[in-house]
């Protein structure tokens, strides 16, 4: 291992996907050793956090060495040349398996990339495997599927957040420095919540679902997991961009996310959602007091902070609960009403209401979406960005199947599913436990760069990229 690389960087495992990548162009960092590094410490602390249900280590170090070869002869595929990336497994990877974390799909081999997997391959990075997930990305974690539930690195006797848990996990605990989640209620956000690290959800229509296995059409989003705001740019400048193939696929000019990143708070006008958090969902004192520290932060660096009214969370949830419900219910039933067994308990649970809902709920729910679109966007044009809480409480323990049911609600992310804004959750501190606690921006329809650069300035000025789990 280079000693410059190591003095530098620290343990290669918690290097980022920016210096990493650099490394490797510059011929200062082999992608074997990069890898070798992932695979030792994926051997040893994934048996204890399941954040893998199919690791694909040989054709990962197989695809290292082949990077390695480009590299010397300066021939680099892209900008994340040689990095690993982990892989939610709702989402296609060619000759593996697409289990959705269960029996339903045990086995189901998928033939062909999902498209941002090709876009990440394109821009040369590895994938090392499958990530857990909650079932079909709906589920909580359970005891009763094929593959354990993933744990949450900060405390392995906590959860990790869903649906994307394994993504949010390995990240955390650094068994690769990126990964791919999906979000429809919140599940990429919820995860780099409870696991404090970066997750985005992009604006909708911006990162193509084809080879995604849905959950709901209107709903869904595919998007980036990493430990710092720069990496989760760059990550989204590859895998963003048009898919015709993709029905809810946006044509619209992608690129330039880091462009602003390091422009600071100054001058930006920051709209303060308190009623979700202190009238909504009143959320934990410690939540309270890290969103307020946030807060002081950001107008410390010169931002103009106003207090912002939306529709109440109560609202949004029921409306996305129906939508989700109802077109979740289009793809499930048919198993649900031949194959109820082969679901846990939770998925079951979660995906049947969607059997008694009406064709007029749904019509209702999707009218009543568009108010609340034109409400966030009236918001967003008198401030730059939102900031608002993204879960109420730190995560609760994993073998308490009564708190995950009153904590997994209890979050400001599904408002941004339902309008299809950009929002992206990070760490705004550590509570008394020791577990991250989250804030949440969102900003303009594809104006990610915005968030970007509001989240680097919080990540610069309270330093939450440098902090790490306690684990290994």
């Amino acid at each position: 291992m280079n000693a410059a690389i190591e003095a530098g960087h620290g343990h290669l495992h918690y290097m980022t996907v920016a210096d990493a990548a650099h490394a490797i162009a510059t011929k200062e960092l082999s992608p074997v050793e990069l890898m070798q590094a992932h695979l030792a410490r994926i051997e040893k602390l994934d048996p204890t956090l399941n954040a893998f249900i199919r690791l694909d280590g040989e054709t990962a170090l197989a695809a290292a060495k082949v990077a390695e070869a480009e590299a010397t002869a300066g021939r680099l595929r892209g900008p994340l040349h040689g990095v690993p990336v982990g892989i939610k497994d709702i989402i296609d990877v060619a000759g593996l398996p697409t289990t959705c974390h269960s029996k339903i799909l045990d086995g189901n081999l998928a033939t062909a990339d999902a498209v941002c997997v090709s876009k990440l391959r394109a821009a040369g990075a590895i994938v090392v495997g499958k990530l857990s997930t909650h079932e079909f990305a709906v589920g909580g974690p359970s005891f009763d599927l094929p593959w354990p539930p993933a744990r949450n690195p900060w405390n392995p006797d906590h959860h990790p957040g869903g649906s994307s848990s394994g993504s949010g996990s390995g990240v955390a605990a650094g068994l690769f420095p990126m990964a791919l989640g999906t979000d429809t209620g919140g599940s990429v956000r919820n995860p780099a919540s409870c696991c404090g690290i970066v997750g985005l959800k992009p604006t909708y229509g911006l990162v193509s679902r084809r080879g995604v296995f849905p959950l709901s059409f209107t709903l869904d989003h595919v998007g980036p997991m990493t430990r710092t705001v720069t990496d989760n740019a760059l990550m989204l400048e590859a895998i963003a961009g048009h898919d015709p193939l993709d029905p809810g696929s946006a044509a619209v000019p992608t690129g330039h996310y880091r462009a602003a990143l390091d422009h600071g708070a100054k001058g930006l006008r920051i709209g303060f959602v308190r009623h979700f958090h202190e009238v909504d969902v009143p959320a934990d004192p410690e939540v309270t007091a890290a969103l307020e520290h946030v807060m002081r932060a950001l107008q410390m660096l010169g931002a103009d902070v106003r207090d912002i009214k939306l529709p109440s969370l109560v609202e949004f949830g029921a409306v996305n609960r129906v939508i989700m419900q109802s077109e979740a219910w289009a793809i499930h039933g048919e198993w649900l009403r031949t194959r109820p067994g082969d679901y846990g308990k939770l998925a079951r649970r979660r995906l049947m209401p969607g059997a008694f809902l009406a064709a007029g709920d749904y019509v209702t729910a999707n009218t009543r979406r568009a108010e609340m679109i034109a409400a966030v966007n009236a918001a967003l044009s008198e401030v730059d960005v939102l900031l608002c809480a993204s879960s109420m409480d730190p995560a609760c323990r994993i073998d308490r199947p009564a708190d995950v049911e009153r904590t997994y609600p209890r979050q400001a992310r599904t408002p941004f599913n339902v309008t299809g804004h950009p929002a992206l959750a990070m760490m705004s501190g550590l509570s008394s436990g020791g577990l991250p606690l989250s804030v949440q921006f969102a900003a303009r329809n594809f104006d990610e760069a915005m968030l970007f650069r509001v989240a680097r300035a919080w990540e610069q000025a309270s330093g939450m990229d440098k902090k790490h789990p306690p684990i290994g």
